[in-house]
């Protein structure tokens, strides 16, 4: 009766360990594909932003440089340099 019940009882644990096992790696899966999808949501967002543009100021060679102009908009001074 005892080589039964421990039979039964290791059969039981065995199970119990192979199930938190399965549910483990399935878990550990779910959270890859989540990850994965939120980085490849991230690199698509980042290739279709704008990309910023470089002010520059064209000058030309032998002219003096131009004043800047300041003016007021209403919303807030411009400064054009």
């Amino acid at each position: 009766m005892q080589s039964i019940r421990n039979l039964f009882l290791t059969a039981a644990g065995i199970a119990f360990t192979v199930m938190a096992f399965v549910f483990t790696a399935s878990l550990g899966l779910a959270l890859l594909g989540i990850a994965s999808v939120v980085m490849i949501g991230t690199m698509i967002a980042a290739r279709l932003a704008p990309r910023p543009l470089r002010a520059t100021v064209n000058r030309t060679s032998g002219r003096q440089p131009r004043e800047p102009r300041i003016w007021n908009d209403g919303r807030g001074t411009i400064i054009d340099l």
